[in-house]
């Protein structure tokens, strides 16, 4: 059995290209790459301020990500880790985002519904790429060849501000979506949920549980 692809792919990538992606490929990026997230959607999609990159010809590649990172006072950036965060906490404003910005690849952990996938991603033509987060923030660092800019760090904060940052083979990131709208983790669970009732054959119900805690063993694969 072949192992999952590997995939060196532009921030910038066609939609063809986008459309060829399939579940499970390995990815990797080049390019410019830029973070945002509340704050920064909130001060372009509610605020109306310009978005201070020329999206998506810059980049199309938008990073769920707070960097473990400065700004010296000489103006110049150090960035070590750059850990992503959890995504489906930034649903609501992907639509609109993905619509003004050309967005075709969002980058994070944890991933959407496929039902979000089918309904924002599909129409904007745009894919989910995942990652872990903890852990694997220096492993992604290695791939930011250089901070190129932040954005709206006095307004935003650090942790929120749009950093733009140039990357070099950052990955490896995980195909969790395509452009019809599948979601690699609901497909892996549905496969993993048929046989867990095998596993647990012959076992007897836990005598000590923690606040919450069912015997359903299904709950267990979420």
């Amino acid at each position: 059995m072949s192992g999952p692809r590997e995939v060196r792919l532009s921030t910038t990538p066609p939609r063809e290209v986008v459309g060829n992606l399939r579940l499970g490929d390995i990815v990797y990026l080049d390019g410019l790459m830029y973070t945002a997230r509340e704050g920064v959607y909130r001060r372009a999609l509610v605020d109306r301020a310009n978005i201070p990159m020329d999206l998506p010809s810059e980049s199309a590649a938008n990073f769920h990500c707070s960097p473990a990172a400065r700004i010296n006072a000489d103006g110049s950036f150090d960035m070590g880790a750059v850990t992503a965060t959890a995504s489906f906490r930034f649903s609501e404003w992907l639509p609109e985002w993905m619509a003004k910005t050309g967005a075709r690849l969002i980058v994070g952990k944890g991933g959407m519904s496929s039902k979000d996938y089918r309904d924002y991603f599909v129409p904007n033509g745009a894919i989910y790429l995942s990652t872990v987060g903890y852990g694997t923030g220096a492993l992604l660092g290695r791939g930011v060849e250089n901070v190129e800019a932040v954005h709206w760090s006095e307004e935003l904060g650090l942790a929120q501000a749009m950093w733009v940052i140039r990357c070099s083979r950052m990955g490896p990131f995980i195909v969790a979506s395509d452009l019809n709208g599948d979601c690699l983790f609901e497909r892996e669970n549905a496969r993993i949920a048929e046989n867990v009732a095998r596993v647990y054959e012959g076992t007897k119900p836990a005598v000590l549980k923690r606040y919450g805690e069912t015997d359903d063993r299904a709950d267990e694969v979420i």
